[in-house]
């Protein structure tokens, strides 16, 4: 007849310890992971937004689209580069490379067509960067929604690609707001 060998009580806590301590740090170093490279979460800052974001709305932020799909006109991107000094913006992509931009009598022309703009607040004009312009390859122009307070590609000009850290996604505060982003 076999003896059952059984650990002593003190022993079992200690490998139950060592197990939930292995998990927990597995757990918080795939989080960090996921946050850093995949998905993460963000805040407005501005106003160079509204009406579509305002001030204090947190968002969901795809850091893993843009690895293996080009950007879009129209996504709203979350640019962390040398572009500007303020640290990370929140903006709406206008045009792509290759893509010429002009402006007149307060609207957004791309090569020539008049940009429908349901979500822009305001008239539109030129700053610093000389308007008509084309998107250099490797870069994309970028304006706030709120096109008479926003500091964005018409001012910094066009942004590099390796400046887009993802593409806002999701709103998720306030609750009331919850879903996706046009």
């Amino acid at each position: 007849m076999e003896q059952e060998q059984t650990q002593p009580k003190g022993n079992r806590w200690l490998k139950e310890i060592k197990d939930w301590t292995l998990s927990l740090g597995i757990a918080i170093v795939v989080a960090l992971l996921f946050q850093n490279y995949v998905y993460a979460q963000t805040e407005v800052h501005n106003v160079s937004m509204q009406n579509t974001l305002v001030e204090g709305q947190r968002l969901i932020e795809d850091k893993w689209s843009y690895r293996f799909n080009d950007p879009k006109q129209g996504d709203i991107v979350i640019i962390n580069g040398p572009e500007h000094e303020d640290g990370r913006l929140v903006k709406r992509i206008i045009a792509l490379p290759g893509q010429t931009v002009d402006m007149k009598d307060g609207y957004v022309y791309v090569d020539g067509i008049k940009l429908e703009e349901s979500y822009a607040k305001g008239l539109t004009y030129p700053d610093v960067v000389e308007i008509p312009f084309t998107v250099p390859e490797g870069h994309v122009f970028v304006m706030g929604d709120n096109r008479e307070k926003s500091m964005d590609s018409r001012a910094f000009g066009a942004v590099a690609l390796d400046s887009l850290e993802g593409k806002a996604v999701y709103r998720i505060w306030p609750l009331g707001k919850f879903g996706g982003l046009q």
